[in-house]
C-alpha cells in the first residue's frame, strides 16, 4: 500500500468521510482545513513559541482529532485530560504542563474556568469555529519542527507525571510516521475505525489517529454501549477497532439472542490491551468473534512493544506476544541483571535505534530512573520472557504484595477469583499488617442481582484455596457496589488501598 497521510488524502479525496461523532463530521478537506487553521490559531494568534503547551477537556468529539493534528503542525504540546480526575488533579495536569490554552466543551465550560485562571480558556463549537474561521489557513512550513501530544500517566501511585515520546524531527516526517506506526499494528486503513474509548487516553485516540492517516474513516462513540458498539460494527461495516477487556465482559454478559444476532465479515481487527485480561475473557470472545484479536502490550511511554494474534495466542494463552522489530525485552533481577529464559522479574525494553525513547516532563529524576542504559528502559512491569520470545506479565511492580518478604502479584489472585460464578469485578492489593509487613485484600463487585453475605465470602476465600497456594490467598474480602475502574479498564488500586494506608507512616 503506498505512503499516505493527510495531506495526500485531503488531494486525493477531499469530500470523502474523515471523522464523524454522530453530532459533527468532516470531510478530509475540513479536516486538514481545520487541522491547519488550530496550528495557526495557537502560532499566529495566540503565540505560542515552539515547544509550549495547550491542554484539551472535553468529551469525545471530532475536534480532539483536530487539536492533536494541528499540534503536530504547530509544534506544540497537546495534553488531553482525562475527564474523570477531580478539580484538584485537572487544575493540577494544566499547571504542571504550562498550558497556556485550555480547550473545553460546553460541559467543562465551568471547570475549564474554575481551574485554570492562568490560561486561556476556549470552548469547542460557536467559539472555537469563530476563531478558527478567522485564522489564516496557509499551511505550516513542513521543515518545521513537530509537535505532539503529552500524556499524564494514570497516577496510580502519587502525582501522574506528563510522557513526552520522542518526536520525529520536522511537521511532514511527524505527519508520514502516523501512517508508518499504524502499519506497525495492523491499522492500514482498509476500513472504518470505531473508537470505542475516551479520547484522552492514548491507546483510543492514537490508534485512531494512525488508521485515519491511513484512510480510515474515524466514527467516535460519545461513550460505550455494549449493544451500540455491536449495531455500530454491522451497520457502518467497522473494519478495525480498539477495546479494553472490561468490554470483553460487559460483551459476554449480553444476552445470548443478541450475541447471536452479531454478524461482522468486514471486521478484521480488534486491537485489545491496556489492562490484564484472563484466558477465559479471551478465549471466549475469539470464539464469538473469530481470529480477529490482535493483543499488544506497551504504554504512554514507549507505545506498542510486542504483539499477538488469536492464532498465535491460543498457542501461548497469556503471552502478550513477542516484540516488534524495533525492540528487545527482557527481564532482570534486584540487581539489574540479566535472568534466563522463563525467570520472573522486572522488565526492560530495549529501542534499537532511539536512546531516550521518553521522558517524564519537568521530572529529569523520575526519567532517568526509568533507564538501565541507552534505549533501555521499564513501564514499571514484572514478567518473563519465555525460550520462543513471548512475553508474559506477572504484574505491575507497584502492585506487587510483600509478606513476610515473599512477592506475591496480585494479578495472579485476581485472575483465579475472577473466575468465581458470583463475581462480577475483583482488585487485589496489600494492606497493613503488624506481623507480616503486608496481607493480601481482596475488594471484589458482584454480579447483578447476588447478595454479599459472609457466607458467600468464606466461599470465595475457600474457591481461592482450591486455586492458590495459600500465601497468596485473601485474608478477606470487601464487598464494593462498583470498583474504580477508568474507562480505560485500569483499576485504580490506590483508592481501595488508601483507606488502610492513610493513617501510617509508610505505604508499603
Amino acid at each position: 500500500m503506498p505512503q499516505s497521510n493527510h495531506f495526500e488524502l485531503a488531494a486525493r479525496d477531499p469530500d470523502g468521510l474523515a471523522v464523524d461523532d454522530f453530532s459533527r463530521s468532516r470531510t478530509w478537506a475540513e479536516l486538514l482545513d481545520r487541522s491547519t487553521r488550530v496550528a495557526r490559531f495557537l502560532r499566529d494568534d495566540v503565540g505560542l513559541a515552539t515547544d509550549e503547551h495547550v491542554a484539551v477537556l472535553m468529551q469525545n468529539r471530532v475536534e480532539v482529532v483536530e487539536l492533536i493534528l494541528g499540534g503536530i503542525m504547530a509544534g506544540i504540546w497537546v495534553t488531553p485530560i482525562n475527564w474523570h480526575l477531580s478539580e484538584d488533579e485537572i487544575a493540577y495536569v494544566v499547571e504542571d504542563s504550562g498550558s497556556k490554552v485550555l480547550f473545553a466543551d460546553d460541559h467543562y465550560r465551568e471547570t475549564a474556568e474554575q481551574i485554570a485562571p492562568n490560561s486561556r480558556v476556549v470552548v469547542a463549537g460557536e467559539e472555537l469555529d469563530g476563531l478558527l474561521a478567522a485564522a489564516s489557513n496557509e499551511p505550516m512550513d513542513p521543515s518545521g519542527t513537530a509537535g505532539g501530544n503529552m500524556i499524564y500517566t494514570s497516577g496510580t501511585t502519587g502525582r501522574p507525571k506528563g510522557v513526552k515520546r520522542a518526536r520525529k524531527p520536522t511537521v511532514a516526517a511527524a505527519m508520514d510516521f502516523l501512517g508508518e506506526y499504524g502499519k506497525n499494528v495492523g491499522l492500514d486503513g482498509t476500513g472504518p475505525h470505531l473508537i470505542t474509548g475516551p479520547m484522552y487516553h492514548a491507546a483510543p485516540l492514537m490508534f485512531s489517529i494512525y488508521d485515519n492517516a491511513n484512510g480510515a474513516p474515524l466514527l467516535i462513540m460519545p461513550r460505550w454501549d455494549e449493544e451500540g458498539a455491536l449495531a455500530l460494527i454491522m451497520e457502518r461495516e467497522i473494519a478495525h477497532l480498539h477495546m479494553v477487556p472490561t468490554m470483553f465482559i460487559r460483551l459476554l454478559r449480553l444476552k445470548d439472542e443478541i450475541k447471536e444476532k452479531f454478524a461482522a465479515p468486514k471486521l478484521n481487527l480488534v486491537l485489545h490491551g491496556a489492562a490484564p485480561v484472563s484466558v477465559d475473557t479471551k478465549r471466549a470472545m475469539i470464539e464469538w468473534f473469530g481470529p480477529k484479536l490482535v493483543e499488544y502490550w506497551g504504554a504512554t511511554e514507549g507505545g506498542v512493544n510486542t504483539l499477538i494474534g488469536s492464532e498465535e495466542w491460543l498457542e501461548h494463552p497469556g503471552s502478550v506476544g513477542r516484540t516488534l522489530p524495533d525492540f528487545e525485552v527482557f527481564a532482570v533481577d534486584e540487581n539489574c541483571k540479566r535472568l534466563s529464559a522463563g525467570k520472573t522479574g522486572d522488565l526492560y525494553c530495549r529501542h534499537k535505534r532511539i536512546d531516550r525513547v521518553f521522558e517524564y516532563h519537568g521530572d529529569p529524576v523520575k526519567t532517568e530512573a526509568a533507564y538501565l542504559d541507552k534505549g533501555v528502559f521499564t513501564i514499571g512491569d514484572i514478567g518473563w520472557v519465555d525460550d520462543d520470545g513471548h512475553v508474559f506479565l506477572a504484574d505491575r511492580k507497584s502492585n506487587m504484595i510483600i509478606s513476610g518478604g515473599v512477592n506475591i502479584y496480585p494479578r495472579e489472585v485476581e485472575q483465579e477469583i475472577a473466575l468465581h460464578p458470583a463475581v462480577s469485578d475483583v482488585g487485589v492489593f496489600g494492606i497493613p499488617d503488624d506481623e507480616w509487613g503486608e496481607s493480601v485484600k481482596a475488594a471484589v463487585e458482584l454480579r447483578p442481582g447476588i447478595a454479599a453475605t459472609a457466607e458467600l465470602e468464606s466461599e470465595i476465600l475457600e474457591f481461592a484455596r482450591e486455586r492458590l497456594a495459600r500465601y497468596k490467598v485473601p485474608r478477606s474480602i470487601d464487598f464494593e457496589v462498583q470498583l474504580p475502574r477508568e474507562e480505560s479498564g485500569k483499576l485504580y488500586i490506590r483508592r481501595l488501598r488508601d483507606r488502610y494506608w492513610k493513617d501510617r507512616d509508610r505505604n508499603i
